[in-house]
Formats: C-alpha cells, structure tokens, sequence
C-alpha cells in the first residue's frame, strides 16, 4: 500500500513538473517563478506585479495548451489500456475503431465542402465525423457477429474508407491553401486551443478515466477472454457495449480538439505495464498520468526543437513514440 502511495504522488509531481514545464518553455522562455505568479494572480488574486504580456501567454496560452495535451494524451492512454485489454490485441489503440478517419472526413466536410451552412466549427465537423464512423464500424461489426475481431476488422475497412473520402475531397474541392490547413490539422495540432477547449476536454478525459477505473475488476477478467470473464460472472456484452462506448467518445472529442495524434494510444499502455503490471485498478491511472506527461513533453518538442517554427504535435509523437515501441518490443516481446 505504501509503495502504491508513494507511486502516485511520485507520478503527480512528474504531471506537475510536465505542466509547468509546458507554461514556461517556448520560442520566448518565461521564468518559472513568472508561471506560479500568473496562476496566484487569476486563482487567488494574489496581486503580484507582472509583466501584461507574459501574464496573458501564460495564462492564455501556454497552460491552457498544456492541460489539452494533458487530458488528449491521457485519454489516448487510457482508450489503448482499455481496448488492448478487450480485444486481447496488442496493437490496438483509440484510432483501430476508424474514429480518426471519420474526424477528418468530418473536418473535411465542414472546411471545404461547407457542411453545416457556417454554423459548425471545425472541431464540431471533426467530432460529428468520429461519431458516425464510429457508428458505421460498430454496425458492420454486430452483423458479423465475430465479436472483437470484427471490431479489428471493420474498423480498418472504416478507416481505409473514410481516408479515401477525405482525400478525395481535398484533391477534387480544396484550395492549396485549405489543403495545407487540413494536413496540419490532420498531423495534430493545439496551436489553437483556449480555455473554452480546457473545458471540454478535461470533463471528458477525468469521466472517461473514472468510468473505465470502475470496470477495472472486469478488465482483469478479460486477461483470459470473454469466456472466461463469463464465467467469472462478467456481463460481457455490457462491458463491450459500455467500453467501447466510452473510448470512441473520448477519442472523437480528443480528435475533434486537436487532430490526429497516434501511438499514444498504442505506446504508453505497454510502458506502463512495464512500471505497475497489469491490474488495471493501478494500470489505468498510470496510463493516463504516463499518457499526460508524455502528450506535454512531446508539444514542448513541438514548439523549440526548430527555432521560430512550430511542427504537428503529430510529428513529435510519432518520432519519440516509434522507436520507444520498438524498444520496448525487443526488450519485452508483447504476446497480449
């Protein structure tokens, strides 16, 4: 119990470290001490005399940035723990259920062919997409009848669809500069995210973790799959239902914040059980705090590995999370 304790205030301080590193590193650095005033000043009205400029990136800018990174990349985490676990498939992650293909489409619809008469934002286009490939892959999915290897199957086939309608699109509709926005977009990207988005995304990612916390006894039934969870007195079908449910919400609002973001999903999920093991009552919020920290530290590289430039958070997690994955492939094969 200690050890547990003394892990989850030792993983609070790393988040919090992450945090604040995320409000004062950037193209223009800002002390640290500047960070902790600026946060004193709008919590507590502390009254500390502070530069207008710094105080408005900080506080407008770069924390409202990093607690999105945080709850995108616990979300992410939290949905590949969760679904590995279901699906007893290893490579599993938020993006296998086609959510990231749909928000695109989605995005694309509302961009360039104008869907919505003006009234949807990009984001809602992106979220309203998510939902109905989500829809489509558990339809097809249900009329198989295969149970999680349809859910495998279909949605690859959603997204190799919905890639190929957004593609379409942008080659027969877009404008070059509509295209070079979509592909940002596509890549990740929080360089426009504000308080309004913090409020959306932190509910969706602490409901999400706390929802999937209280399946976690059931999660661990699944180690030896459905027939055995059964046996264990497992509701499998509701389990399934209320799961997948639950990741393809908080992967479609993830999506529709920030874009598409891979292998967090995939790579956290497998250095966490490194760390805690494999009991998800410890391996969930584990993952989400790893799936946090990393999320900042990758929108830190983002923003200052070239100078005045800002690359796709995509990018960044892609080019840190693929050699950590085969890392962790060759030091410990994953057989799950």
């Amino acid at each position: 119990m200690l050890r547990v304790v003394a892990g989850g205030v030792t993983a609070l301080a790393v988040l919090f470290v992450a945090l604040a590193s995320g409000a004062a590193i950037g193209e223009t650095a800002i002390p640290l001490a500047t960070v902790v005033k600026t946060v004193a000043n709008r919590l507590w009205d502390a009254g500390h005399d502070l530069d207008p400029i710094d105080a408005g990136i900080v506080w407008n800018y770069r924390i409202a940035r990093a607690l999105v990174a945080a709850a995108c990349g616990a979300s992410l985490a939290v949905c590949g723990v969760v679904l590995q676990s279901l699906l007893r498939n290893a490579l599993a992650d938020p993006y296998i259920l086609g959510i990231s293909a749909g928000a695109s489409s989605g995005a694309v619809a509302v961009a360039i062919l104008g869907f919505g008469g003006g009234f949807f934002s990009l984001s809602a286009g992106a979220f309203a997409g998510a939902l109905v490939a989500f829809g489509l892959v558990a339809l097809l999915a249900l009329r198989s009848g295969r149970g999680p290897v349809a859910i495998i199957l279909a949605g690859i086939a959603g997204s190799q669809l919905f890639n190929a309608l957004t593609s379409f699109v942008v080659t027969k509709s877009a404008t070059a500069d509509q295209a070079r926005g979509i592909m940002f977009w596509l890549l990740g990207n929080l360089s426009g995210v504000r308080w309004p988005d913090v409020f959306l995304a932190l509910p969706v990612a602490l409901g999400g973790l706390a929802i999937c916390w209280l399946y976690a006894r059931s999660l661990d039934a699944f180690a030896f799959g459905p027939q055995s969870a059964a046996s264990l007195g497992v509701p499998v079908r509701r389990v399934y239902a209320t799961m997948i449910a639950v990741t393809a919400l908080m992967t479609a609002t993830m999506v529709s914040i920030v874009g598409s973001i891979g292998f967090v999903g995939l790579v956290v999920p497998h250095a966490a059980r490194l760390i805690v093991g494999v009991r998800h009552g410890v391996l969930l919020p584990a993952a989400a705090l790893a799936g946090a920290a990393f999320m900042i530290g990758a929108d830190i590289l983002s923003r200052t590995v070239i100078p005045g430039q800002v690359l796709p958070i995509g990018v960044m997690t892609a080019l840190v999370g693929a050699p950590a994955f085969a890392l962790i492939l060759i030091r410990r094969p994953v057989t799950r």
